[in-house]
């Protein structure tokens, strides 16, 4: 009888365990999908990809938006209008293909680079490349 009710005991237990084990791997599996659903590119790390892809690729001649080789052609928003370049896409076919001496930057920058730093680009243009 003992024996029994061990063995009641320890099929019990076992349908517990597994039991628990089931919800548990499929919690796991819901947020695994679910992590892999969010997008890769979330608008905070875009500010900061824009700001690094800026720093590494663009700022050696366009620093705080200035231009060192040609003062006229800077980022800064009066410039910008003056020459036709009135919108972040604008920024980002310059920064993809190149214009004038400039050449495009579109290896470097990478998949949807260009548009990130464009659109950093034009933020910071819109607040006069004073940094907070």
């Amino acid at each position: 009888m003992k024996t029994f009710q061990k063995l009641i005991s320890i099929t019990k237990i076992y349908k517990l365990i597994k039991r628990k084990l089931r919800v548990f791997f499929l919690i796991s599996l819901f947020c695994t999908f679910f992590y892999l659903s969010l997008p890769k590119d979330l608008n905070a790390l875009e500010v900061n990809s824009g700001g690094n892809l800026f720093k590494h690729n663009c700022a050696g001649c366009h620093m705080n938006g200035g231009n060192i080789i040609r003062r006229s052609k800077n980022l800064k928003i009066s410039s910008l209008k003056r020459n036709g370049i009135d919108n972040p896409e604008a920024i980002a076919k310059i920064a993809r293909q190149g214009i004038g001496i400039m050449s495009g930057y579109e290896d470097e920058l990478g998949e949807n680079g260009d548009q990130i730093v464009a659109n950093w680009v034009w933020e910071q243009a819109q607040k006069a490349w004073v940094q907070e």
